[in-house]
């Protein structure tokens, strides 16, 4: 009986983890049902089971239902080829999922007829959906590699062997009945100058085990030379034999059929990065991440309830840290997601080595995490733990020779209590990183009652924000800035303000952070600019001269692909509009959007100005392939000018080295009058501060010009 015990025991525990529902039927009307198989189709413990085959096939799908029929009749005769069928049933919910069935006779009369049916359903729905997904895939490359007409080939090195399809014997002009051995007809068909160089640069990556690109000619029957393109891929299959995948085609054509295939090489690249998260995802659990192996939102509910559910007597204290990346969709953006990828894999690492092997990481979406780890002591420890994850994620990375910067804010929240509850200690880890965020980022914040309101602040804020871009309360002000020898207007900095209805001048620390939270940034960038346009025609009407604006533009707006349109609507007279692109946002490396967008800055002959220099980690090579007119020492360097040494003489090297690349400079912050005379000894050309003048709307702003009219007029 123990050994019976055993085996039924384990055998409740295989259907168990296999997420497979048991039935078992018998003719005399006596079913059973499991709990499984009635949570597979949404039903509880105690809702009814159709009394008939007639009354449960209404919720079989209305095209399954002779299939069904005809499989469970084939079933009970006991036919080997239907012991397994799949349908589509209704859920109680009312969408159809669909079931694998797995069934068999197990007791028959004396005639051979069904006495006992038992088996199992499984719901495979998500499997169903995943291969008609892959089957349409496969259908749409299959298409693209016809009409493309590349060839695919595959070579075998222990058989000495490999496969072409049509396209590649068409392109190589190799029969189909002729085998294609290595050393022969491939090789019969290079070009005599490039043969040596091609075949020493397989043999090189085949060694190394890389993907590679070449081009080289080929001698058509004819005579003619054809110049070929190929892709390959060496691996070592499950058996441990060495082959090579890849693709050729014919690039002889035009430029219109050269960029064509490029496009259908662009198509084949991503099919094969679509099969490998597939694949990855695939093979990973449904509690984990793809990308960082740490476990998802999914498994950090299941680890909260399994600490809900130890006893009382048994639990320990908690704690909770919320983790956002900071500038993490800044390198997301600029060097494309392979680099975000590793940055979210550099993370994961820094995670997993900054706690205990009981204590638990997950990432939960995006650049968030949350590690879950026990508590019973005092916040020190969890201070340290926060403090060496800031320290640790601060430091650079490097990806493709590309030097990467992101930092971490951190929400905390704990308990001593054993009923506390881990799901409202949650919620209050992402208040306190709300706060960290808030305050500067890159720290972290333990959770205190009083942020809740500081929170609903926060939103309430952006809700008026948002009301107040739709009346149009987001008003441009202007800080003048002067010629570094004569005094003379040489242009001014449009910055954002809102008119706030109730508290008056709110200035851009009060609302650029929440506008960056709602995604509405560009739209205030926009803004600004159409309305600075606009008064620079007011002020032309009443004579006066700006002779140049400047305006901030975000990375978002940046990397808007609809910019360049937009522009274009606007009547942007030639050298009478800066962009300021902030240092953080101007990388050795922008992608195509970006790329596309300053071109068309320098077509319709807007300045590139570069704020807040020397502060970043731009380089000299980024200086020449952005090629800015302006740079804007930052405020932070031109401060202890009078009293540092140190600080003249950094400040004269940008100086000198900005003037040899030709670009003007501009210093902010200039607030006294030995700041004033310092910066034009060193060569600086532009003054803005406070020390000169102040942001002012467009009534006040339009009194100064008009005494810089009048002094110029007595002058």
């Amino acid at each position: 009986m123990a050994d019976l015990a055993i085996r039924e025991s384990r055998w409740n525990h295989a259907l168990v983890s296999s997420a497979s529902g048991v039935w078992d039927q018998r003719m005399n009307g006596d079913y059973y049902y499991s709990d499984i198989w009635r949570r597979i189709r949404g039903l509880g413990p105690n809702d009814p089971i159709p009394p008939t085959t007639e009354i449960w096939l209404e919720s079989v799908h209305p095209h399954d239902r002779e299939h069904v029929l005809h499989c469970i009749e084939r079933q009970n005769s006991g036919d080997p080829a239907y012991l397994t069928f799949q349908y589509r049933e209704r859920h109680h919910d009312g969408h159809y999922i669909w079931i694998e069935c797995r069934g068999a006779c197990i007791e028959t009369d004396d005639q051979g007829r069904a006495l006992r049916i038992t088996g199992t359903d499984t719901d495979v729905t998500a499997r169903k959906a995943q291969e008609e997904w892959q089957e349409g895939l496969s259908r749409r490359l299959r298409l693209a590699l016809d009409i493309s007409r590349i060839g695919v080939f595959e070579t075998d090195f222990d058989a000495g062997i490999s496969v072409w399809d049509d396209a590649m014997r068409h392109i190589f002009e190799v029969d189909e009945e002729d085998e294609i051995r290595i050393g022969d007809r491939w090789e019969e068909k290079l070009h005599p100058d490039d043969r040596e160089r091609v075949l020493a640069n397989v043999t090189r990556r085949i060694e190394m085990r890389e993907t590679f690109t070449d081009d080289y000619r080929i001698i058509a029957r004819d005579g003619s030379t054809r110049y070929i393109r190929a892709n390959s891929l060496p691996y070592v299959d499950h058996d441990g034999r060495l082959k090579m995948i890849g693709v050729n085609w014919d690039v002889t054509e035009d430029r219109r059929l050269r960029e064509e295939l490029e496009r259908q090489k662009a198509l084949a690249e991503a099919r094969n990065e679509e099969l490998e998260r597939t694949r990855i995802a695939a093979e990973h659990s449904a509690l984990h991440d793809y990308l960082t192996g740490l476990p998802n939102r999914r498994f950090l509910e299941q680890r909260i309830d399994d600490w809900r559910a130890v006893p009382e007597a048994e639990r320990h204290g908690i704690a909770i840290l919320h983790i956002d990346l900071d500038r993490f969709k800044q390198i997301n953006d600029t060097l494309g997601h392979s680099a975000g990828d590793a940055m979210l894999k550099h993370a994961a690492k820094i995670l997993r080595d900054s706690i205990r092997p009981s204590d638990f990481a997950a990432r939960i979406g995006g650049d968030e995490f949350v590690l879950l780890v026990a508590h019973s002591g005092t916040t020190t420890a969890l201070s340290d733990v926060a403090a060496r994850i800031i320290e640790t994620m601060r430091q650079p990375v490097w990806y493709n020779g590309h030097e990467c910067r992101f930092g971490a804010s951190i929400g905390i929240a704990y308990s001593n209590d054993r009923l506390a509850d881990p799901r409202q200690l949650l919620q209050n880890a992402d208040i306190a990183l709300y706060n960290a965020k808030n305050l500067g980022r890159n720290r972290y914040e333990f959770y205190k009652p009083s942020s809740r309101s500081m929170l609903v602040d926060a939103h309430r804020l952006s809700d008026q924000l948002l009301r107040g871009l739709e009346r149009d309360e987001i008003i441009p002000y202007y800080q003048l800035q002067f010629d570094a020898r004569t005094r003379d207007i040489t242009g001014a900095e449009c910055l954002a303000r809102w008119q706030h209805p109730e508290h008056g001048i709110l200035g851009p620390d009060r609302f650029l952070a929440v506008a960056e939270d709602c995604g509405v940034i560009a739209q205030v960038d926009r803004i600004i600019l159409e309305k600075s346009l606009a008064d620079v025609a007011r002020w032309k009407a009443l004579g006066l001269d700006i002779p140049k604006i400047s305006v901030n533009v975000s990375a978002r707006r940046l990397n808007d692909p609809d910019l360049a349109q937009g522009l274009s609507k606007l009547d942007i007279k030639p050298g009478t509009v800066s962009f300021e692109l902030l240092e953080s946002v101007f990388l050795d490396r922008q992608d195509e959007v970006v790329r596309t967008n300053l071109e068309t800055l320098r077509r319709l002959s807007i300045g590139i100005e570069i704020d807040d220099f020397g502060t970043g980690h731009a380089s000299i090579v980024g200086l020449l392939n952005l090629k800015p007119g302006t740079l804007k020492i930052d405020r932070q360097l031109i401060e202890h000018l009078p009293e540092s040494q140190e600080q003249r003489v950094l400040v004269m090297s940008i100086i000198q080295i900005a003037r040899s690349l030709k670009i003007k400079v501009v210093a902010e912050g200039v607030e006294t009058e030995e700041h004033a005379r310092i910066l034009k000894r060193l060569g600086c050309d532009v003054l803005q501060g406070y020390g000169l003048a102040r942001p002012t709307d467009f009534e006040r702003t339009t009194i100064r010009l008009r005494e810089q009219r009048k002094s110029a007029q007595a002058g």
